[in-house]
């Protein structure tokens, strides 16, 4: 994706000083090459990312930022910067079979202010069409899950795992040193909506694993439930319920909230975190009106909107309001710098 050029106005030099002058010439000449050679403007967008990191780049005047207070042990903490990411801001592709929305840079959707957030590559909020899917592909080092929000979506992988996975259920790859996988939706009567999540992990070389969980609706309401959790702070237990761990300094948990009720999260490891919020869609656009919306702050949230918060630290609380007409379904991630 390329940027445009932008527009400015260059000073008149003094007369009989041919240094300025040529300045002058050579900036013109710049600007137009830049103005009409869209694979130097491609290039050059290509290289920003690489010039400072991704959790600290410049939010587009586009998104909206509010600062708000933490607390610590009852106590004010230092302020939070939090900043909106519009559902109709992120990127999206309707290919007919696959209909998605991207929070982060993704195939053809290219935005450098936008590569990750701490160890979060990908947040892919994504439709497959009933009868379609993604052939087999490869994946290496990448910590990859899948959050089913309705409909089936068929896993298939190089370790010889072959489930159908529903609502409810949190499918987890670690690619490690390369697997292969597909996805499809093998339902004919019905399409499949689910995140794709992707992750840097912490450990390069690892061996490729894999697991499957589910976390009923029942043990959402209300409550924010760990579905993911860091190795160095997981409990070790194996049990169905409980959260899924990787090597990633990195916590997801999940909440469906009823309006007008609020949770509050932990801040899961002392010192600075970032934190992000997704609230889960429930049809391919946002409500023009109502619908499920949450407020962190002064920043209120609506479907398919998501939330940069910036200046947490631990130990420390982070409170999450449901302000809709309906219950709200929502992802919580709690991550180093």
């Amino acid at each position: 994706m390329s940027s445009k050029a932008d527009s400015s106005t260059t000073a008149t030099p003094p007369q009989n000083s041919f240094p300025f002058k040529a300045a002058a010439t050579l900036i013109a000449l710049a600007a137009v090459a830049l103005a009409f050679y869209s694979p130097l403007r491609s290039a050059l967008a290509r290289q920003l990312p690489r010039l400072s990191s991704p959790t600290t780049s410049a939010i587009p005047k586009r998104a909206m930022s509010s600062t708000t207070t933490s607390t610590t042990n009852g106590t004010a903490a230092s302020p939070l910067k939090i900043t909106k990411r519009p559902w109709n801001a992120r990127g999206h592709a309707d290919h007919g079979w696959l209909y998605s929305y991207h929070t982060f840079s993704f195939a053809s959707y290219y935005a450098p202010e936008f590569e990750s957030f701490g160890p979060l590559r990908v947040i892919n909020e994504d439709r497959v069409q009933r009868g379609t899917g993604f052939g087999a592909h490869s994946h290496a080092e990448f910590l990859i899950w899948s959050y089913i929000v309705n409909g089936e979506l068929e896993h298939k992988d190089s370790m010889g795992n072959l489930e159908n996975m529903r609502r409810g259920e949190v499918q987890f790859t670690s690619a490690g040193t390369g697997i292969r996988h597909s996805e499809y939706c093998r339902n004919k009567k019905e399409d499949v909506h689910f995140l794709q999540i992707w992750a840097k992990p912490n450990v390069s070389g690892l061996a490729p694993s894999y697991k499957t969980r589910k976390y009923t609706d029942e043990m959402k309401e209300d409550k924010l439930l760990r579905i993911m959790e860091a190795v160095d702070r997981h409990n070790g237990k194996d049990g169905e319920t409980e959260p899924i761990p990787m090597h990633a300094d990195l916590s997801m948990s999940a909440s469906i909230l009823s309006p007008g009720k609020k949770v509050v999260h932990e801040l899961v490891k002392e010192g600075a975190r970032n934190v992000y919020l997704h609230v889960i869609m429930g049809g391919k656009t946002q409500p023009k009106s109502g619908g499920a919306k949450i407020k962190i702050g002064d920043v209120e949230l609506g479907e398919g909107d998501g939330a940069f918060v910036r200046g947490a630290k631990g130990p420390g609380k982070i409170e999450v309001e449901s302000v809709g007409d309906k219950a709200a379904e929502f992802l919580l991630f709690d991550m180093g710098q």
